[in-house]
């Protein structure tokens, strides 16, 4: 068995639901201080980081490479054709929860920084792991925290590799080179609640939101930027009323979301909305939640050495994309980083019988070393 897919396994017996790390965390340690890198432990609230660190003797670039140790729920046991966490080999396949989002991923991190600096231990620059266990959950206390401690610190990063599963049909097709923003708003609007009957003696909140709604969701944001596209406005939901058809309520709350390119700032955007708002003079109070800023890596030594790997190992050169949805890249590249996603095929993430090739997953830390080579030996 190869060493990659024996750690795969070990840390899909870890049962990392989120927030838990479940151990993974303490087991990527104990590997990588015996290859010689320094190991911080950072713990916030019920969220655990590891920070682990090679070489910095130097002022060279520093390189990180960026995961998860925790996954999504598996839902119900009985679902699965075998048990979510006892990872088991079928047809090529290795399957379990976090097989590819993102355990296997960060097994090849460690495996690809093992053989890196085993090779080279006069290496220029810091080659380095920063790994969460609050991705999958809140995103509070996980990597959006170290972010605030690195600055405190003046810790820089150059160049960081997020392992997220990015691959489409095969392993290395796609290239992320940047990511959408999010922004997720809580509204309620006021009204007076009533009878049916008397709309007089009472004002319907419903009646009063839905042409600013409306005007939001059709309003035109942008032409989209570089390979991003539109920046868009989606009303996840609607709820309002006691559930009786004479009553008109008295309150309205309404949950929508963002997802916007760099046109735009969280900030702005908040903006641009309570002014519609405020035009149709509503009674309202908003609660935003700004998840994240978008970033775009340009061309640049990063890409470059990322797209020219991928190429040697699917064939031919991969799509660069900044589609799907949000990453922990988004708390990093703030820092000045440039950011790639580089990962294995993402067809079964956060599904019943969550799997990844074999072959795939014993490719990946060649590709993770090939990278580092190019960028730090």
């Amino acid at each position: 068995m190869s060493d990659v897919l024996a750690l795969t396994k070990a840390l899909i017996e870890c049962t990392s639901v989120t927030p838990e790390d479940a151990g993974c965390q303490a087991l990527l340690a104990s590997r990588l201080e015996k290859a010689g890198f320094a190991c911080e432990a950072l713990r916030f609230g019920e969220v655990d980081n590891l920070w682990a660190t090679h070489g910095g003797n130097d002022e060279g670039p520093v390189l990180v490479f960026l995961g998860h140790t925790d996954v999504v729920p598996s839902g119900p046991v009985e679902a699965w054709t075998t048990h979510p966490f006892v990872p088991i080999e079928r047809d090529g396949m290795l399957y379990g929860r976090g097989a590819a989002d993102m355990k296997g991923s960060v097994a090849a991190f460690v495996v690809a920084l093992e053989q890196f600096v085993a090779a080279h231990p006069d290496h220029r620059g810091t080659v380095a792991m920063l790994v969460t266990s609050d991705e999958e959950g809140d995103a509070i206390d996980g990597v959006r925290r170290v972010a605030d401690v690195f600055r405190e610190r003046g810790q820089r990063i150059d160049w960081c590799v997020t392992g997220e599963p990015s691959s489409k049909a095969k392993l290395g097709d796609l290239l992320r080179v940047g990511r959408r923003g999010t922004l997720s708003a809580t509204m309620t609007v006021r009204g007076i609640q009533g009878h049916v009957a008397y709309p007089d003696k009472a004002r319907n909140p419903i009646h009063q939101a839905l042409p600013a709604l409306a005007e939001l969701v059709a309003r035109k944001w942008d032409e989209g930027y570089e390979t991003f596209p539109p920046t868009s406005l989606q009303i996840s939901n609607v709820h309002a009323g006691t559930g009786a058809n004479n009553v008109i309520p008295g309150e309205l709350q309404v949950l929508f979301n963002l997802r916007f390119n760099p046109h735009w700032t969280a900030a702005e955007l908040e903006r641009e909305c309570e002014m519609v708002l405020d035009a149709h003079q509503l009674e309202y109070t908003i609660h935003w939640h700004r998840g994240g800023e978008p970033f775009f890596t340009p061309e640049g030594p990063l890409r470059e050495a990322a797209r020219d790997v991928l190429a040697s190992i699917a064939g031919e050169a991969p799509e660069e994309s900044t589609g799907g949805g949000t990453s922990d890249a988004r708390f990093i590249a703030p820092l000045g980083a440039q950011c790639v996603e580089i990962g294995p095929v993402n067809a079964s993430i956060h599904k019943v019988d969550e799997h990844v090739r074999v072959a795939d997953l014993e490719a990946l830390p060649a590709l993770y070393l090939a990278l580092m080579r190019r960028m730090m030996a």
